[in-house]
């Protein structure tokens, strides 16, 4: 295949899908043009053939973030080769990464490689790590090896040859790990557990009115001039806002915290496919 640039397409409030894509792509040695959706819908871009699209969303309780996809949606291929990455938060995937190669087919785009990995999770704390500090240079290192692997792969095909994202093999969590927190989801369901927050909160005394979360928010929940407060009907809870907060004036006592880092603190590998 002559391809010549790869296109990154990247929706990621907190920056890990952004880091994984940006080590896929630059291991390829194609010419890198990056496309962050973040902040904003991506503009109509057709592809063709020659052209390369590597795609990292993050997972939000088991699906692609559904504001990413929303932001994708005037993406278009014509049999263009694609990867589809999924980071998550160190718990489970589910069938995301099916999901965004589902999502990329419907758009004429073929997925040549797809992957999953882990990525800080949105509610990690000093207090509760969950899989803090990742992807760290281990998972970069195997991000970049699976960027190779795929030059490689393109260099030797003449089209562009379709994975199927359900053979990738997710980690698993302990069973009593899983067990726990089934009984969590079960008490959350029948009241035992206090409600679940629904927007991140500001301490008064703490904000500094800097407007860092203004600008760190992807859906315009934070109005400049007014930090202290959220709009819970637009907050999607990634929680950039928290980890973007210089003062550390912003949290989010979400009751999944605590179990999480407790329930999934063995570390899951990066798993691929090509």
């Amino acid at each position: 295949m002559n391809i010549t640039v790869c296109t990154t397409v990247v929706f990621s409030p907190t920056g890990t899908s952004r880091v994984v894509a940006r080590a896929v792509a630059s291991a390829t040695g194609y010419t890198v043009r990056p496309v962050d959706v973040t902040y904003r819908q991506a503009d109509v871009q057709a592809f063709g053939r020659d052209d390369l699209l590597v795609v990292a969303v993050p997972v939000y309780g088991g699906h692609v973030a559904p504001t990413a996809l929303q932001r994708m949606q005037e993406l278009q291929g014509d049999g263009t080769p694609a990867v589809a990455i999924v980071v998550y938060g160190n718990r489970a995937y589910e069938g995301a990464l099916v999901q965004l190669s589902e999502f990329l087919a419907g758009r004429g785009f073929v997925t040549v490689a797809a992957g999953a990995f882990v990525g800080e999770h949105s509610y990690s704390s000093a207090r509760y790590p969950i899989a803090a500090g990742r992807p760290d240079e281990a998972d970069l290192a195997v991000a970049r090896e699976w960027g190779v692997a795929l030059r490689r792969k393109l260099d030797a095909a003449a089209t562009p040859e379709a994975v199927d994202a359900s053979r990738v093999c997710e980690p698993q969590s302990p069973l009593l790990s899983k067990q726990h927190f089934a009984e969590f989801i079960v008490s959350l369901q029948q009241g035992k557990v206090s409600p679940l927050p629904v927007a991140p909160t500001t301490a008064p005394d703490r904000c500094t009115h800097c407007g860092c979360c203004v600008e760190r928010c992807p859906v315009g929940a934070i109005t400049a001039g007014d930090e202290l407060h959220t709009d819970a009907s637009l907050c999607i809870k990634c929680c950039a806002c928290v980890k973007g907060c210089p003062a550390g004036a912003r949290s989010f006592a979400t009751p999944f915290a605590p179990v999480l880092s407790q329930c999934f603190d063995e570390r899951k590998p990066p798993v691929t496919i090509v």
